[in-house]
């Protein structure tokens, strides 16, 4: 399958602005002895001595084909899940899949989810076709799921105008919200290990006002999806996830939002609602990433969300090439620096424990669909090429969760 065969993804505002913006600025043994009854939170060890955590024991060639040890028993075998973005359109990919398969512990359900899947028109029921086939791919392969996303501004399809959203009464945006809420979470009951349930609600100044369910409900929204969530399946681990954490952008500046991001957080937990981790996107643009990013004030925005007792997901991760020179070999290093400069400052953290990739190949990514370079050299920013074949980021990522401290997981992968 070819990009070409991608059927059109309707994720793009903030995101375009964003990136646009970037642009132009410039190994070891891992088979469970027992499979946990639940998927629950475990707590985050005490960062002094990350080391006193008991080693997980997997058996790496579960699953995974044999061979060398793979990409997510590198990672459980410190504690760390590890797993990547797929939809089904890119599994009928066979190689690909074998790859997927391969290397991961996760899956991130990066389109069959969103509504435009699900819901295509305001007046449709929900269709779960789609998300049931990647569930089952998961299940088949005894993979984790990460749902994405439940609350968010974007992902409508072309059956949806401003208006079916932008102009509902408060009650009208509620039962739309939270019916649909209801019905996805309790649909995948038991089947999904944690949901993203609020995606990019934050700005720097606090809750977006730019945000439909928060003209149509207020502010209100997030700590009610939250519970919703918990009620259709408290079992799931539930996330508040965003960007913008790591360096300044034409949208807010990092400070900023790593500042309004825990004052949300403060008041959910205030207010007992039922919110377990922290998912940062990250997002990186590789070109001049080491004078902008802020190691320190980085590395203590993680210690503070793990202070509330919440755990850290990275969710998101990839690495933007613009203003690196058009040689392959030249932007695979500056990628794989910017990898792993940040993994090396985020990873320290022990309430890290779940690494995403926004893909795992450069034949998939979304940065090529939506922002193509300007001298029309193809995007490389994830761990394996166009062929498959494993690039410099790959060894930073193997490098950086082989050099890990060791920390509980948030759940142990089924394929332990």
């Amino acid at each position: 399958m070819t990009r070409t065969d991608r059927e059109p993804d309707p994720r793009i505002s903030r995101r375009t602005f964003l990136w646009s913006a970037a642009a132009v600025a410039a190994t070891g043994l891992v088979a469970c002895t027992s499979e946990p009854d639940d998927e629950t939170d475990a707590p985050v060890p005490d960062a002094a001595s990350p080391t006193s955590v008991a080693p997980i024991v997997c058996d790496p060639a579960a699953g995974s084909g044999g061979g060398s040890s793979p990409l997510w028993a590198t990672a459980i075998a410190n504690g760390i899940v590890y797993g990547s973005s797929a939809a089904t359109w890119q599994l009928q990919d066979t190689e690909y899949r074998r790859l997927f398969e391969r290397e991961t512990a996760l899956v991130f359900t990066e389109d069959d989810l969103l509504w435009w899947r699900l819901k295509p028109t305001p007046d449709a029921p929900l269709d779960f076709r789609f998300g049931d086939r990647l569930v089952g791919f998961a299940e088949q392969e005894r993979l984790a799921v990460l749902g994405a996303h439940l609350v968010w501004d974007e992902g409508f399809g072309d059956g949806w105008t401003d208006d079916d959203v932008w102009t509902l009464s408060a009650d009208a945006a509620r039962r739309l919200l939270y019916g649909t809420i209801d019905e996805v979470v309790a649909h995948y009951r038991g089947r999904i290990a944690a949901w993203i349930v609020a995606n990019e609600v934050l700005d720097g100044t606090g809750l977006r006002l730019d945000f439909p369910w928060h003209a149509t409900i207020g502010p209100s929204f997030v700590p009610e999806s939250f519970r919703r969530a918990h009620e259709a399946d408290p079992d799931a681990l539930l996330l508040l996830n965003d960007f913008g954490y790591e360096t300044d952008d034409d949208l807010a500046l990092a400070e900023d939002k790593r500042a309004t991001t825990l004052e949300l957080l403060d008041e959910l937990l205030a207010d007992d609602v039922p919110v377990h981790g922290l998912g940062v996107q990250a997002h990186l643009a590789a070109a001049g990433f080491d004078e902008a990013f802020d190691a320190d004030a980085y590395r203590a925005f993680l210690g503070e969300v793990a202070a509330r007792g919440l755990g850290v997901w990275i969710t998101e991760l990839d690495v933007l090439d613009d203003a690196l020179p058009p040689d392959p070999k030249e932007r695979d290093a500056g990628v794989a620096a910017a990898l792993q400069r940040y993994l090396d400052v985020a990873l320290a953290e022990p309430a890290v424990s779940t690494v995403v990739t926004f893909g795992l190949s450069d034949r998939y990514t979304w940065l090529q669909e939506d922002f193509p370079r300007d001298d029309g050299a193809p995007r490389r920013p994830l761990l394996f090429d166009e062929a498959l074949d494993p690039k410099p980021a790959f060894d930073a990522l193997r490098t950086a969760l082989s050099s890990a401290s060791r920390r509980e997981p948030p759940f142990l992968p089924p394929r332990c």
